[in-house]
């Protein structure tokens, strides 16, 4: 279903919040969007193409909003107005309202710093102006209670370093990311890429005088690398960070001696994520572990003190309520120091895009659980994200224990501090806190690009930060 609007400013967040209620295929009818102006006063049409109903709504805008505020409640009213239609012909209800956006609790904080809603007045102001849930609202809130470790300096950055290689592909994954198999005579070309743009990124971390916060090597799954090659990359980096994350993600790619050179290097926090403890649900979403192998490998980690993340997706193909349940007590019965809960996105990329899920119904059931079951069990939950086509309009939430935030998400999602990334796919950004302003520079998304044109990422990427 479509929607066309006469300013195409608004279009693309109309059509985001038509696609939270509606496939493609879902809805045979379309929309148009007009409106007048007079004044302040502002007069709102939503017509449906195919019945030719109308829907007017009458407001004004407050007479003191410059014209940044201006626009933006205009849209706000204008996709409230549009959530209101939708919900009375589908005869549904999002959890996250009118909301469209990744970062809701961002939404949440920038509404507070800009003077528009005093701070104990989020939850109200997320439930009447945006339509969102009151259990939602009371998430957000929560959230921005627990992120105690926002520093805005522009001269704190965050180091990112992609690994975009995975032992094989899971069929809901859209992440450019190749199995082992198919580029293991490039691994090697891979990485001195990798070392060269490294080297320069740390003469430019020099010459501008940045601090480097914190170091997250991501993916795929870095633990792919041998132990040798791990040695070498970490080898390249010796800053003193207030945190240190690899996500080792696969259990079958974690050793002893791979985790001997973490350590080595100042490794302080690993992922090691099960995703379920369904073996079924494993072999069909192409996920080649055991539920021993996960075992196994976070057994070897605790010896090393990691602080340890721990990734649950609600919604893996035919898994009900009960399966992630047990998932969820297994995963409580080990106890690591962040769970995150995912909620499954089937993107354009993913293998089982166009496929049925089943059982969508039991998500929301397995999101609203995970969240009762972590708070009872001493969990606090300190950051949040949305993606396109979660099921139910849900979110991912990563929740801690005993004060281990993963600070580097933290800063990730809440847009607060600059990103400098490395590696095919990896994604630069340049926040301006003073300026209330970002910016963002990728590199080529694919490995052969990388390695070919690597001259001229490092080029762009020491102009951007320039």
């Amino acid at each position: 279903m479509k929607i066309v609007c006469q300013n195409e400013d608004f279009e693309k967040d109309m059509q985001d919040l038509v696609n939270l209620f509606y496939e493609e295929t879902d809805a045979s009818f379309s929309l148009t969007h007009s409106f007048k102006l007079d004044g302040n006063d502002v007069e709102s049409v939503i017509k449906v193409n195919e019945s030719g109903e109308s829907f007017l709504s009458v407001f004004s805008v407050p007479s003191e909003f410059d014209d940044l505020r201006r626009k933006s409640f205009l849209k706000r009213s204008f996709k409230n107005q549009l959530y209101d239609i939708l919900k009375k012909k589908s005869g549904k209800t999002l959890p996250w309202g009118s909301l469209t956006g990744v970062r809701p609790t961002k939404f949440a904080r920038d509404l507070v710093e800009r003077g528009e809603i005093k701070p104990h007045l989020i939850t109200e102001s997320l439930v009447r102006d945006y339509r969102v849930s009151m259990d939602k609202a009371k998430l957000a809130v929560q959230i921005l209670g627990n992120q105690n470790c926002i520093i805005k300096n522009d001269k704190l950055v965050d180091l990112f370093i992609n690994i975009p290689i995975c032992p094989t592909r899971c069929n809901y994954c859209s992440f450019i990311s190749n199995e082992l198999w198919t580029v293991k005579d490039k691994v090697e070309e891979y990485l001195q890429c990798v070392f060269k743009e490294l080297d320069a990124v740390k003469s430019m971390i020099a010459d501008k005088s940045y601090i480097v916060r914190t170091i997250y090597i991501g993916g795929g799954t870095p633990t792919v690398l041998t132990a040798e090659q791990m040695d070498r990359l970490l080898s390249k980096i010796n800053y003193p960070v207030s945190e240190f994350t690899v996500e080792c993600g696969r259990a079958d790619t974690i050793t002893r001696e791979k985790l001997d050179v973490l350590k080595k290097h100042g490794v302080t926090r690993i992922c090691v994520n099960p995703q379920t403890f369904c073996e079924a649900t494993l072999k069909r979403i192409g996920r080649k572990t055991t539920n021993k192998q996960v075992l196994d490998a976070y057994m070897l980690a605790m010896e090393y003190d990691f602080v340890i993340n721990m990734d649950l997706i609600a919604g893996l193909s035919g898994e009900r309520l009960g399966i992630f349940k047990r998932t969820l007590s297994t995963t409580l019965e080990l106890y690591p120091h962040n769970i995150t809960v995912h909620t499954l996105s089937v993107k354009n990329a993913a293998q089982i895009r166009g496929q049925e899920i089943k059982y969508q119904s039991d998500v929301p059931k397995m999101v609203e659980y995970a969240q009762k079951t972590l708070l009872e069990n001493g969990y606090k939950p300190y950051y949040l994200y949305r993606q396109k086509h979660q099921v139910g309009g849900l979110e991912n939430v990563g929740y801690f224990r005993d004060e281990n935030v993963c600070i580097f998400n933290i800063d990730s999602m809440e847009d607060v501090a600059s990103v400098i990334a490395v590696g095919a796919g990896a994604i630069s950004k340049r926040v301006f806190n003073l300026e209330n302003r970002i910016e963002r520079q990728p590199n080529c998304k694919f490995i052969g690009d990388y390695t070919s044109r690597i001259d001229e990422m490092i080029e762009k990427k020491v102009k951007f930060f320039s």
